[in-house]
């Protein structure tokens, strides 16, 4: 365990904006996601990490200290860390509430999808995990809600927290399982 101070993630706009001059399809949050799920799902944290989680070869490498590059070793940096202080890029708490749960449904999408890359069809799942897997697919087919009141901004804050929790259980079982495993042996 680190005692140094992990550093947080780029802002949502510095994000957007480098995907943008990237043309990338994906909007911040679903790329954070993609890059999660890839991490969580055993993939590594290397430079190239932009081409593996997009399935594209032709995408360029991230240059160094971008908002892109800083978005990997942030991310590697808190899933690695036992203090749980993981983050999902998110719009920030002034945005609308659809904006914030669309932002939610389409980080849960972008998992799925780097999390079946790195894992596999197959991996090293517990009942929780496989349960908390279900769960992420289940609100990666969910739609933004346009409007709501304070019930609904609850329950969003509560999804927040679930996705967080579920991601640190899937990187536990594939990737510091798969280290313990290692060690043992």
């Amino acid at each position: 365990m680190s005692s140094e101070p992990i550093s947080g993630l780029p802002t949502i706009s510095a994000v957007d904006a480098q995907m943008g001059r990237l043309s990338l399809p994906a909007g911040a949050s679903e790329l954070h996601g993609s890059l999660c799920g890839w991490l969580a799902g055993g993939g590594s944290a290397q430079a190239d990490w932009l081409a593996r989680v997009m399935a594209d070869d032709d995408i360029a490498m991230p240059e160094t200290g971008s908002a892109l590059d800083e978005l990997r070793t942030a991310s590697a940096a808190q899933l690695a860390d036992r203090s749980f202080d993981f983050e999902l890029l998110l719009p920030d708490a002034d945005s609308s509430l659809a904006e914030r749960s669309g932002a939610v449904f389409d980080w849960c999408r972008g998992f799925l999808g780097g999390f079946g890359l790195a894992a596999g069809a197959q991996p090293p799942l517990s009942a929780e995990s496989l349960e908390a897997l279900a769960d992420l697919a289940k609100l990666a087919g969910a739609q933004a809600q346009d409007d709501g009141d304070e019930e609904d901004e609850a329950a969003l804050v509560e999804i927040e927290e679930f996705v967080r929790v579920a991601v640190l259980l899937l990187h536990g079982d594939c990737v510091l399982g798969a280290q313990h495993r290692q060690r043992l042996n």
